[in-house]
């Protein structure tokens, strides 16, 4: 039998320390577990670099800003090697050891250095609030408090594995249509920089009267060539006070209600915010987060501004003591089948499980709409195309036609 010294954390989030027995380094964690501890730190016992060979993990690279897949990636690396019997401080020196950049390796020394000091793991990540987000350490102090840590890390790869899916559907959903906006306005700039201009040059060679349409194109040709400067300071400038009015409260507000009501992207943007709210919240509550505490996080992290004030109202009647049903249904952000389902979940006991739920159904309906919005978006945008090209042509045509006295 080997003396084994430990740091450890109960259920109510403090540090105990103490010795125990056991023949190898594993009986140790399985003893420290069974005292209903969770083990941050085990003095003796074999290296964790045998355990960690195992594992064969590669570190994603991290900087001053971490992409949410690497994070992930790092989480899920974390959480298995807790889960498989390494203490805390263990498991972060391992990750240590296997870092492939310095920034990396400075980062992880920097966490298990406060860690093995005495501070709590979520005071070691607050101390990167550039990499770690608000919601990210508050689930990791909550899995301290509960002494299930490695539960907690769990939870949160999955939590970031399903965002990173969302943005990824999201973004690869707009890859077409950014591609034919910009060939089409591509098209449409050199036909009205570069060849109506040669034609404006042989119909004032001809003298004749030119139909309206030509007139009109010609107009806007010359306005392009000869004040294209004014139009692209006009532009900037435009950009640049539509940009600051919606960084104000005021401007955000009412740009977020417009977008609100836009037909396709309203309910579209509706649905992604529900699926936000419902997945964090019930990821938060799982992991023992107040609801209270959980309600501010989720506030934090929802774009619209019109959704994110009602959170914030459903915060504050919360604290007078109403349940989260009525406030929620009285809000008129939510769709009501998602009001249902969290109603439901609140009577029944099981508002965390509910929540989730509503965070899968929801999660299809925005994969759903999403395809929905492209298959209407791709055909609007090309008869768009086709209309302006098409008048541009015809309204050469007609000038042509004119000149030569031919009926059209």
């Amino acid at each position: 039998m080997t003396v084994y010294s430990y740091k450890a954390t109960d259920k109510s989030g403090k540090f105990v320390e103490g010795d125990l027995d056991a023949p190898d380094y594993r009986a140790a964690i399985q003893q420290i577990r069974q005292l209903n501890y969770f083990p941050v730190k085990v003095a003796e016992g074999k290296s964790s670099a045998s355990l960690a060979s195992r594992f064969k993990i590669s570190m994603p690279r991290l900087g001053s800003r971490v992409p949410t897949k690497d994070l992930m990636t790092l989480t899920q690396q974390l959480a298995t090697l807790v889960n498989s019997g390494l203490t805390l401080d263990d498991g972060l020196s391992t990750l240590v050891k296997l870092a492939e950049t310095e920034e990396t390796r400075s980062l992880l020394a920097d966490i298990r250095k406060r860690v093995h000091s005495g501070s709590a793991f979520a005071d070691a990540l607050e101390e990167h609030p550039d990499v770690f987000s608000k919601l990210y350490i508050n689930m990791v102090r909550a899995g301290e408090a509960g002494g299930i840590v490695d539960e907690a890390l769990s939870r949160l790869a999955i939590f970031m594995e399903k965002s990173v899916e969302l943005k990824s559907n999201i973004r690869s959903a707009m890859v077409y249509p950014a591609i034919l906006s910009f060939v089409g306005g591509s098209a449409v700039i050199i036909l009205i920089t570069f060849v109506v201009p040669q034609f404006s040059k042989l119909f004032e060679d001809m003298g004749a009267a030119l139909p309206l349409p030509t007139q009109i194109m010609l107009g806007i040709s010359s306005l392009f060539t000869d004040y294209w400067p004014v139009l692209i300071l006009a532009t900037i400038g435009g950009v640049g006070a539509f940009t600051f009015y919606i960084k104000t409260d005021t401007g955000r507000l009412r740009w977020d209600k417009l977008l609100l009501k836009l037909p396709l992207f309203g309910p579209l943007i509706r649905k992604i915010e529900v699926s936000r709210f419902s997945l964090t919240m019930a990821t938060l509550l799982k992991s023992g987060v107040p609801i209270l505490q959980a309600m501010g996080i989720v506030q934090s992290i929802l774009v619209n501004r019109v959704i994110s004030d009602a959170i914030n109202n459903l915060k504050q009647a919360l604290k007078k003591g109403k349940g989260l049903s009525g406030p929620l249904q009285e809000a008129g952000v939510f769709p009501p089948m998602a009001v249902h389902m969290i109603t439901v979940g609140e009577t029944s006991g099981a508002l965390d499980e509910m929540l989730t739920k509503v965070s899968q159904t929801y999660d299809k309906e925005v994969e759903q709409s999403i395809k929905q919005v492209i298959s209407l978006i791709e055909p609007m945008m090309i008869l768009f195309m086709a209309l302006v090209i098409g008048f541009i042509v015809v309204s050469m045509l007609l000038a042509i036609f004119s000149a030569n006295d031919i009926a059209f």
